[in-house]
């Protein structure tokens, strides 16, 4: 790992370098490079505990993380089902006879109203699988906010940060293809 870059003065003791490398870690963070704030938590860990120290805490960082992981989809697991009851209550309750507009021509009104190009819809697998499920909100709001795109060959909605990574490994049309 290249240290050179890193602030640790000459002839500090190691509590006020180690304070040092976390303060320059803060900040790269704060300036949006995580990777070279990485570098400096490491070097400040490997100057606490040697090696051993880097590995258990990051050892310890990837099982927090994939017990967040396994959290956040157990909570998106039950959000669905809850909408699926709800789904089917309201076609419970609906009045017979009645016909309701179909998933796909809502998103045609609601995404004009909006302005977004309903290609995006159109062009993969038909609708998003959050319209699908009732929550057609939620796909118009992290269209409208920037956070999120709605894939043009799947019709899924996708963080932008994760882009790369639905097109590599989670988009269906990319992977049959």
């Amino acid at each position: 790992m290249d240290h050179q870059h890193l602030p640790v003065p000459p002839g500090r003791d190691s509590h006020e370098a180690i304070a040092a490398l976390l303060a320059t870690a803060r900040l790269r963070i704060s300036h949006g490079n995580p990777s070279s704030a990485l570098q400096a938590v490491i070097t400040a860990l490997q100057l606490s505990g040697g090696n051993g120290a880097v590995l258990q805490t990051l050892a310890r960082a990837r099982d927090t993380y994939q017990s967040r992981m396994r959290a956040s989809a157990d909570a998106n697991e039950l959000a669905t089902l809850f909408a699926e009851c709800a789904i089917r209550e309201a076609d419970a309750t609906a009045p017979v006879g009645s016909s309701s507009q179909p998933v796909d021509e809502m998103l045609d009104d609601a995404f004009q109203s909006t302005g977004i190009d309903t290609r995006a819809c159109s062009t993969g697998g038909g609708a998003p699988i959050l319209a699908e499920s009732g929550r057609l909100q939620v796909v118009l709001d992290a269209s409208m906010d920037g956070s999120s795109f709605i894939c043009l060959q799947c019709g899924g909605l996708v963080s932008n940060m994760r882009k790369d990574e639905h097109y590599a490994y989670w988009c269906s049309y990319s992977q049959s293809t």
